[in-house]
């Protein structure tokens, strides 16, 4: 996620490899400007998902942009712990990234 908290955009980045070899393959980049009503709404993410409250801090957090170590010292745990949060949010919003997981919250 990136730009101004208020106007949130969504970054994404696709790889279009070619027969031709790694010097003709390209890279796509798009911009989306996340809805204007669209707020994070954990607490119905909470319950369609079935995350604990620590995995809701967690994403509440994610969803400021925060890294692993910022959201560990905001929560007074390590990092590691903070990794594991988001193994187990990733596998329950069905997503490989991070913000895969914030675009799931923020359509639930």
């Amino acid at each position: 996620m990136a730009g101004n908290p208020e106007k949130p955009i969504l970054l994404r980045g696709f790889g279009l490899p070619d027969r031709g070899g790694v010097q003709y393959a390209r890279l796509v980049v798009t911009l989306e400007e996340l809805a204007r009503r669209q707020q994070l709404n954990t607490d119905q993410a909470k319950e369609k998902f079935q995350l604990t409250n620590r995995e809701q801090s967690v994403i509440e957090h994610l969803a400021k942009g925060w890294t692993n170590k910022e959201i560990a010292n905001a929560l007074q745990i390590t990092e590691q712990t903070v990794k594991e949060h988001i193994k187990h949010i990733m596998r329950k919003t069905n997503s490989t990234t991070r913000t895969g997981i914030l675009v799931h919250i923020f359509n639930s």
